[in-house]
């Protein structure tokens, strides 16, 4: 019996399966053979979003919400696909992992294609999320190294929101940086005790971004985190965690040196399938004159109350400078209010039922609230007009969220 080379690749990956016997007449090629255990997973991220009210002259400060587009209609979010080969606990192991972005979230990180139009400057609605080479090293438990596009190290939220409590991303998420081009050293030193610390070209996301110019070639990004588990002898509270990072490097989006600081935590608690999750995000553009700083608290709570069903509390305060973030490029809590100087207040519930095999299914309901001065852009428009009414100040959205995972 014959199979075609496409059948055979679909094997090698494991998304199909051959019989013994034609696994013994078929003999993969040594290309085929290396691949072989390669995983293949990805989401379909879909939303409907409906923004009542006047408060959409400025559009949400949220990443992934900030395209007025997205508001009273239905949306494709993003198409995920992800390849991955991790290394295994031999002493000297290999892997890779790669996530494909596709859809106008894909844009967040800064992606360009060689075919879009004006020399490749437009969004391609397209992005290597991540792709590094995965290797393990002695000594003692072993050294995990990530070479080449990664995710960023600090922040309590995903970008890949079927693994966050919320469909939507809190204003934390914005001040973070997304990804890095560069090199990740990772060590676990007890099963209580891990860290991690790396060296980057820029601040990200672009990949292969350098700094220089108009920074010296040497300048790079420099970060490292630590997080710390509950031992199993603690109660209720074992298995809690407690996270520090920094980053600091340049940023071209924000046109200066940025220092990040991240704390987190997620607690457990005696009641079954309650818990609690807290962060606080830092950051400053160091370069300018003046300095300019932002910061958010975020607060979460998620109680699964019965089968299938589950509840997710989000409720959150930012403060940012003007500037910080900026008025353009993939950062900004405060990007869309175009003074900058923004005071925020965000409350977010989301209620999820798991009807459907593989999907998650999720109705969420945000009110997002500009405490700044009387001479600030509200949501409904420009406060210094002299119209503080609660329309100008408030935005309200309300997203039923549909991901299926593969």
């Amino acid at each position: 019996m014959r199979v075609n080379p496409w059948t055979l690749g679909l094997a090698a990956v494991g998304l199909v399966s051959l019989p013994a016997a034609l696994q013994a007449e078929e003999k993969l090629s040594p290309l085929l053979t290396a691949v072989t255990p390669t995983t293949i997973s990805g989401a379909v991220s879909t939303s409907i979003q409906w923004a009542p009210g006047t408060g959409d002259a400025f559009t949400s400060p949220r990443l992934y919400q900030r395209d007025l587009r997205k508001s009273d209609g239905f949306n494709l979010d993003v198409v995920s696909l992800t390849l991955d080969k991790p290394a295994d606990e031999a002493n000297w192991a290999a892997g890779y992992h790669v996530d494909l972005w596709m859809g106008p979230d894909a844009n967040a990180f800064a992606s360009q294609s060689s075919l879009s139009s004006l020399g490749g400057t437009d969004p391609a609605d397209f992005a290597i999320k991540q792709a590094y080479v995965a290797l393990r090293t002695p000594p003692g438990n072993g050294l995990y190294f990530k070479v080449g596009v990664f995710d960023s190290i600090i922040g309590y939220e995903s970008h890949d929101s079927y693994k966050d409590p919320n469909y939507t991303r809190s204003y934390a998420t914005s001040l973070e940086p997304h990804t890095h081009t560069g090199v990740l050293l990772s060590y676990q030193f007890t099963s209580l005790f891990s860290a991690s610390v790396g060296v980057a070209n820029t601040h990200g996301p672009i990949i292969n971004e350098r700094a220089n110019p108009p920074r010296a070639e040497s300048y790079k990004s420099y970060m490292g985190s630590i997080a710390l588990t509950a031992p199993d002898d603690w109660g209720f509270i074992s298995g809690s965690t407690l996270f520090a990072g920094i980053v600091s490097g340049y940023n071209s989006s924000l046109e200066g040196s940025v220092f990040n600081f991240y704390s987190g935590a997620v607690f457990n608690t005696p009641v079954e399938g309650l818990r609690f999750g807290a962060a606080y995000d830092y950051v400053r553009r160091t370069t300018e004159n003046p300095e300019s700083r932002a910061w958010a608290v975020t607060l979460y709570s998620s109680w699964e109350f019965a089968a299938k069903w589950s509840l997710h509390l989000r409720g959150e305060y930012a403060e940012t400078d003007a500037g910080v973030p900026g008025t353009e490029g993939p950062f900004g809590t405060g990007s869309n209010l175009p003074n900058g100087n923004s005071k925020l207040f965000g409350v977010t519930t989301t209620l999820q039922y798991d009807l459907w095999k593989n999907v998650i299914s999720r109705l969420e309901f945000i009110w997002d609230h500009q405490a700044g001065d009387n001479d600030m852009n509200g949501f409904g428009g420009q406060l210094r007009n002299g119209d503080t009414s609660g329309s100008q100040r408030n935005r309200y959205t309300l997203a039923l969220n549909l991901i299926y995972r593969f």
